[in-house]
């Protein structure tokens, strides 16, 4: 299930903030990050769980890895020096990308949802509820490796933390929405409550089932305690800020 899009005949704003957080992903992507070939400034910005649960700068070298299955060499790039305080990382690391899929699948939900999310709670609001989801995933991903015995110094990055609050939001402020996906190479509309509900279960059962840090390269626990800080904060976000009624079928 692919979701293009969805319903929005009630925006009253434009949703300059999701713009400008699409736009500073994309900016940092591609220019501080050299699309992904920069690791130097990647490794000195990424959220380090043993750099958070000590307060100290963590400093590695690139290692050299072989691939049980096919055998094959590659270089693992080690952690650089943190120029600021390493609980910066936090926020840093939520407008970082590993690669061009990376950056698209998470850009895309932004632009699906985000912008729903401000139409409702405003510029500010959205902005703040934002980065705290960003920041409680990236905790949630710490806490997930430290409990599940991981390795403490596997960094993380990426929006899809704080996207997940987003994608907790929309569940509850717009359920019945309609949401345009390709499914079975057709496209359709689901309501959200059908495709964030998928999402939400996929990425609990692959968390749940690879416990213990970033399995297959996807922070899990990011991505499920940013839905939950979503899904429990937005009442409070939304608060004095009617609901705008849509036409749903």
């Amino acid at each position: 299930m692919f979701p293009i899009g969805d319903d929005n005949s009630d925006r009253r704003i434009t949703p300059v903030v999701n713009y400008v957080l699409i736009a500073l992903n994309i900016i940092v992507f591609v220019f501080f990050q050299g699309m992904g070939s920069t690791n130097a400034f990647t490794m000195a910005f990424v959220t380090v769980p043993e750099e958070i649960l000590t307060g100290h700068d963590v400093i590695t070298q690139e290692t050299s890895v072989t691939d049980p299955t096919t055998g094959q060499m590659y270089s693992v790039p080690g952690l650089g020096a943190t120029p600021i305080s390493v609980y910066v990382t936090l926020l840093t690391s939520m407008f970082m990308h590993a690669g061009f899929a990376h950056i698209a699948g998470n850009m895309l939900y932004l632009w699906i949802f985000g912008d729903n999310i401000e139409n409702r709670i405003g510029h500010g609001r959205y902005i703040l509820f934002y980065l705290i989801c960003g920041v409680a995933a990236s905790l949630a991903q710490v806490a997930v490796v430290v409990l599940g015995g991981g390795d403490t110094q596997l960094p993380s990055l990426g929006a899809s933390g704080a996207i997940a609050g987003v994608l907790g939001a929309y569940l509850i402020l717009f359920p019945r929405r309609r949401v345009h996906v390709i499914f079975m190479y057709f496209l359709q509309d689901m309501p959200a409550l059908i495709v964030i509900g998928l999402w939400f279960v996929y990425q609990l059962v692959l968390g749940l089932g690879m416990f213990g840090g970033a399995g297959g390269g996807v922070a899990y626990g990011a991505h499920i305690g940013g839905f939950i800080a979503g899904f429990v904060l937005i009442r409070l976000f939304a608060i004095g800020k009617p609901a705008t009624p849509v036409a749903v079928r």
